[in-house]
């Protein structure tokens, strides 16, 4: 099964082209959750309306599958504004 250490250290393979920092370590992963047969992340932008969130969310989805083991992935954005101290 999937671990929540295993998500967030493949997500830190995903940098933010802009920024040059790893969405993990900027704080855009809002949440995760497995459950058996789907792992599902919550995601914010740096920005409203963020012209990157297609490409961002692709590598997103891209990461997971490659160590889903089978199980369904879902990447949601949240509609919750992002702050830099969570970087």
């Amino acid at each position: 099964m999937v671990t929540n250490e295993a998500v967030l250290s493949s997500l830190r393979e995903v940098v933010d082209p802009e920024i040059g920092v790893n969405l993990v370590d900027l704080g855009l992963i809002r949440e995760v959750q497995i459950e058996e047969g789907r792992i599902q992340v919550r995601m914010v932008l740096t920005a409203p309306g963020c012209p990157l969130a297609g490409y961002l969310m692709s590598q997103v989805r891209g990461r997971l599958e490659a160590i889903a083991q089978g199980a369904a992935v879902d990447v949601q954005l949240v509609d919750e504004v992002w702050k830099p101290g969570w970087a």
